[in-house]
């Protein structure tokens, strides 16, 4: 389902909110979760023995891959046994193409790019590249006034909504050859639009439930917060009343998956703002940026406001690839880099009329790679894209991308932008990136990461990940958009070191360098509860996981320093 790919939650939610609408231990508890108990919440720590021995710690990604249990990827080992005695050639740009980032963030302030050609705050283009006082880069859904588009619909609710008027209720008997090529895809849009509002909505209904199931259990126990049950309060009683073993049910599995209340309740805020703007075909916040859409030469519109009002996705991507290194705060990130923000994705799908321009404006600005955690199943105005994408090509840009989160097959899917373009022929120095788990073993590639043989490269560690978060705070966060800026953290310390060798040599690198895993047969991302076990190497085009200490020792030797 493609509108999972950009949501700010945990990847399970949506998951065990449809399995948990089929339990018993659900409707009775719900019923009886009408007040909050009276009892304050303790600070016992309640994490189970097997709970601590699984939990990844919080730079796991940055391990070895022999670090057992971790999968991780050896950068710490890389600069502790590779670059001890170096210092890098080149700062490097990244461009991170996102939701916007906290650029004053206290871990990411020192490492966000500053446009040297603009003078700050005059109202003046000093640079002449079009954009007034982009300063740290700019803001593609941002109005003229300052104002933002926070929310928009998904692309497959712009298509429906755009057909809508003129198909609806047409026989198809009174259409010609072309009419009815034209009704047929609509009817399509409709129908694909149609099942992901229904999705949205069971969703919803279904975490709502299990919310009030959970307001059920802690009233059985009396306490005001999950935290308060211990794991020796929650052990199966034969003396239990059917409640009370309902109850534990529900908190049982709440702590099994490391389900927080928080997480729950931002899971319903997000799949509520997917109802009622998302999959909204009425909806069109586009007046707010005040350009003509349809006018796709128009590329300077937007504002210089690259936060934006909501910018956590943006800044826990920006985060992993380059939070200020060794300073003792919050976490490490990958490569000391210059993080040039480009802010393109809303709460929704973000439209291909910014994503092309905020790629050739990083392109134009002196990026050298760019980090792109976002997709969609839809690109009406792809050929646009495409020419961004080949002109960043021409110019050697390395360009990252998150293969998306359906658990699905792009060999076969849709998930845009692609490599691919309609004219035919790839962009070389593209690359798609699947997430892996901390856990070796059949369980390495994340259940919800997409894969494919001919369309990802490689994969990388997407599975609570821990990185910057918006006023100085700190989280792990699941998806292919916490994969895509690993790499793209790797490919930056290469080239911050090696800064003769080319994109398309760092993207072979990455590729003939990764991990090839010992056990090789996985479960195959998507399979659900009964897996389908698939050899790892068939998930992608290298067959490997990311490996920087191993990309390193190769780029030492192919570089000419």
């Amino acid at each position: 389902m493609k509108i999972l790919q950009q949501l700010r939650i945990p990847l399970y939610l949506s998951v065990f909110a449809i399995v948990f609408a089929s339990c018993s231990s659900t409707g009775e508890l719900a019923q009886n979760s009408t007040s909050e108990p009276e009892t304050e919440p303790t600070t016992e720590d309640t994490v189970t023995e097997a709970s601590e021995e699984l939990a990844p710690t919080e730079d796991w990604h940055l391990l070895a891959p022999t670090a057992d249990p971790y999968y991780g990827t050896g950068v710490e080992l890389a600069y502790e046994e590779l670059l001890m005695n170096k210092q890098p050639r080149k700062e490097v740009i990244v461009a991170i193409i996102d939701s916007g980032t906290d650029i004053e963030h206290e871990d990411l302030a020192d490492n966000i790019w500053v446009n040297e050609d603009e003078i700050a705050g005059n109202g003046i283009d000093d640079d002449g590249n079009g954009y007034v006082d982009d300063i740290h880069g700019w803001n593609f859904i941002g109005g003229p006034d300052g104002s933002h588009v926070v929310e928009d619909t998904y692309e497959v609710t712009r298509i429906y909504a755009s057909m809508r008027d003129d198909f609806e209720g047409l026989n198809p008997a009174d259409l010609n050859e072309e009419e009815l090529a034209e009704f047929n895809y609509y009817e399509e849009i409709k129908a694909d639009f149609m099942a992901e509002r229904n999705e949205v909505q069971t969703v919803l209904q279904n975490i709502t439930g299990f919310e009030q199931a959970i307001m059920g259990s802690k009233r059985v126990f009396g306490v005001t917060h999950i935290d308060s049950v211990s794991a020796a309060d929650l052990e199966s009683d034969p003396n239990d009343t059917p409640l009370k073993a309902q109850a534990k049910q529900v908190l049982n599995y709440v702590k099994e998956v490391g389900l927080t209340e928080e997480d729950l309740q931002e899971a319903k805020e997000q799949y509520q703002t997917l109802a009622e703007f998302g999959m909204n075909p009425d909806f069109d916040p586009r007046p707010i940026v005040g350009d003509d859409y349809e006018d796709l030469s128009n590329r300077y519109y937007g504002n210089n406001d690259v936060a934006g009002p909501r910018s956590d996705h943006g800044t826990h991507v920006a985060g992993i690839v380059g939070a200020i290194r060794k300073n003792n705060v919050g976490m490490d990130g990958i490569a000391d880099v210059k993080l040039m923000i480009l802010r393109t994705v809303p709460m929704g799908d973000e439209r291909d009329k910014d994503v092309a321009n905020a790629i050739r404006y990083a392109a134009e600005n002196g990026a050298d790679i760019m980090n792109m955690s976002f997709g969609k199943g839809y690109s009406p105005q792809k050929a646009y894209v495409d020419a961004a994408i080949r002109y960043a090509d021409s110019l050697g840009v390395l360009m990252i991308h998150g293969a998306g989160n359906d658990g699905a097959n792009i060999d076969t899917t849709d998930n845009f932008p692609t490599r691919t373009y309609l004219s035919g022929g790839t962009a070389t120095n593209f690359m798609d990136i699947g997430a892996s788990s901390w856990e070796e073993g059949e369980a390495l590639p994340a259940v919800f990461s997409n894969y494919g043989a001919s369309n990802v490269d490689l994969f990388a560690p997407g599975v609570a990940i821990y990185s910057t978060y918006p006023n100085n705070e700190y989280k792990a966060n699941d998806g292919t958009s916490m994969a895509a800026p690993v790499v793209s953290g790797i490919a930056a310390l290469i080239m911050s070191y090696y800064p003769d060798l080319t994109a398309t040599q760092v993207k072979e690198i990455l590729m003939d360098s990764s991990t090839k895993p010992e056990v090789q047969i996985v479960n195959q991302p998507g399979s659900g509860e009964e897996a389908v076990l698939v050899p790892f190497s068939e998930l992608s085009i290298s067959g490997g996981v990311v490996n920087a200490f191993e990309a390193l020792k190769m780029a030492d030797q192919l570089s000419d320093y």
